[in-house]
């Protein structure tokens, strides 16, 4: 997809407006933080757009939810974790064909790779936060499982999708 154009900016605007949205409607509290379902659009946004709408709906989405629900010392960590996550997820999802294959070892390889970055990402900012390698990682069981069910979530919906042809209907297949 040309960057710039009506299509492209339309694709990332609800992109973002859709992790924002998700991560905040159901919000589960964990050691520093909270479980949600932004993870799941950020994997399917990430993995049907690519990378650069991955790295903008991650990053500007949580870190929009992180502000509007108060986890205001959060906002900065989540952008660069969540930035690098989605851009993650979305080139190694697509590959070189640049198209999106729901069954491919590819996408699980990619989604686990964003999981990773998510769980690193977020032990070391909640450590150095809070002054403890220990209060980092317990944060750990919380976010393994987030992850998890996200990327559960992700399949389900993402397989209905590529049944119903959506991914062609999109031209991103």
């Amino acid at each position: 997809m040309k960057e710039n154009t009506a299509k492209f900016v339309t694709i990332n605007a609800l992109s973002i407006a859709l992790v924002c949205v998700s991560t905040m409607a159901i919000q589960i509290p964990i050691p520093l933080g909270y479980m949600h379902l932004g993870n799941t659009c950020i994997l399917l946004t990430a993995a049907l757009f690519g990378p650069t709408t991955g790295l903008l709906a991650g990053g500007i989405g949580s870190a929009l939810a992180d502000l509007l629900t108060g986890y205001t010392q959060w906002v900065l960590p989540t952008l660069l974790i969540k930035s690098i996550m989605g851009f993650a997820i979305g080139y190694l999802a697509w590959g070189k064909e640049k198209k999106l294959h729901m069954a491919s070892v590819r996408t699980l390889l990619a989604s686990i790779a964003g999981v990773a970055v998510m769980i690193a990402g977020y032990t070391i900012a909640g450590a150095v936060m809070n002054g403890s390698i220990y209060t980092g990682l317990l944060q750990v069981p919380g976010l393994t499982l987030e992850g998890i069910i996200g990327m559960a979530i992700f399949y389900v919906i993402g397989f209905v999708l590529e049944r119903a042809n959506v991914f062609r209907l999109l031209r991103i297949a």
